[in-house]
């Protein structure tokens, strides 16, 4: 596997983006006003027949640094991987296990490996998305990715495939071949606080009650002076939730003050347990130190030659000015041999413990590795 990765600030490109060999594949994550069908069709150009596949960001992932207003494109030239896409259009969450369906069918072809899937962050039900892959895909086929973002603005969302980004896109990526190894991971690090509260009513990802008493009004009460920046301050105060399925965390999208209802990335069970979740600043970045050593487990040790990042905006408020150890704690695991792309997401899609079935996750540091060279192990950890 060949890797060159280069930035475009707004004006001028940092590092040169025309690698000296012809590129299968280019990752491309920038901020929406900077990330322009102009700056695809100069990534077409520099790479000519290479696919080009990104999203827009709450900021972009070079190394060990991130970037706001800029766009980071990776490019890939396999050693006998080889890629496809399908894209789908999606008008709202109701769609989302359909469009995961027809995006699956588009890709379950033989020697998949692996599906990596980027889609609008604010009009899906990323649960019922993963789902509708899983219904089709073949067994043992895992999907990683994660939803795009726009800063903490949450107006517009937007996924390019070969053109222009646009808004209601996902996009999913599959990867062929027997010689691709994959690993993947995905921790968090936020403390709860705060009584258990029943679900008492939700429909799919939106929640109206909790112990019976309408949600946003209780979000309200926790979240003191934060609750005037709803949605946006939310990303500070993430929701655990839990039941016989195991443990899950969800940030919110978007209030309903006409209901005093909330709408989350993703499912939030009926019958389920939930709390509020609080930064503990050391145990973010313990927990993408974590999600690197699970996304390595699967590789001899150095072998991972790409990894493809996504953390949540919710991480980058809260840790600010520290925001990039934990990227230095990924450096670490993953060694300087590693290239590392990626971006900060409205939510981050990986398997789960139990399996390889893919589901949503909020506020956690979700990684995928690939590696083409002398690997023994096709057994991704989790």
């Amino acid at each position: 596997m060949r890797l060159a990765q280069s930035r475009w600030t707004g004006s001028a490109w940092i590092e040169d983006a025309a690698a000296p060999w012809p590129a299968d594949l280019v990752l491309a994550f920038g901020t929406r006003e900077v990330f322009t069908g102009a700056v695809v069709d100069a990534l077409r150009e520099r790479h000519p027949g290479a696919t080009v596949l990104g999203c827009s960001t709450a900021g972009e992932i070079a190394g060990t640094r991130v970037y706001d207003g800029q766009v980071v494109a990776t490019a890939v030239r396999f050693a006998s991987t080889k890629v496809a896409t399908a894209r789908e259009r999606i008008d709202g969450r109701a769609d989302s296990r359909a469009v995961g369906a027809r995006l699956g069918a588009g890709l379950a072809q033989q020697d998949l490996v692996h599906v990596f899937v980027l889609s609008d962050g604010l009009l899906v039900n990323a649960s019922e998305l993963a789902r509708g892959l899983a219904d089709v895909l073949p067994p043992g086929v895992a999907v990683t990715g994660g939803l795009s973002g726009d800063g903490a603005l949450f107006g517009a969302t937007e996924v390019c495939l070969d053109g222009a980004p646009l808004s209601r896109q996902v996009v999913a990526l599959g990867l062929y071949g027997k010689d691709l190894r994959v690993g993947y991971g995905s921790l968090g690090g936020w403390d709860p606080f705060g009584p258990d509260r029943l679900v008492t009513r939700s429909e799919g990802s939106v929640l109206f009650e909790l112990d019976g008493r309408p949600a946003l009004d209780l979000y309200r009460e926790y979240l003191g002076e934060h609750a005037a920046g709803l949605p946006a301050s939310g990303l500070l105060f993430p929701l655990s939730l839990r039941n016989e399925r195991g443990g899950l965390v969800r940030t919110i999208l978007d209030v309903d003050d006409a209901a005093r209802s909330l709408t989350f990335a993703g499912d939030v069970p009926q019958g389920a347990f939930a709390r509020l979740m609080r930064a503990n600043f050391d145990r973010l970045i313990d927990g993408a130190t974590g999600a690197a050593r699970a996304a390595a487990a699967s590789l001899p040790r150095g072998a991972a030659e790409l990894a493809i990042l996504i953390s949540c905006v919710g991480r980058k408020l809260v840790l600010k000015q520290r925001i990039e150890e934990e990227l230095e704690g990924v450096r670490d695991v993953l060694g300087a041999g590693t290239t590392l792309t990626g971006f900060y997401s409205y939510g981050e899609l990986c398997p789960g413990a139990t399996g390889v079935c893919s589901e949503l996750h909020n506020q956690t540091m979700t990684i995928t590795t690939l590696a083409e060279a002398d690997c023994t192990s096709s057994s991704p950890a989790s």
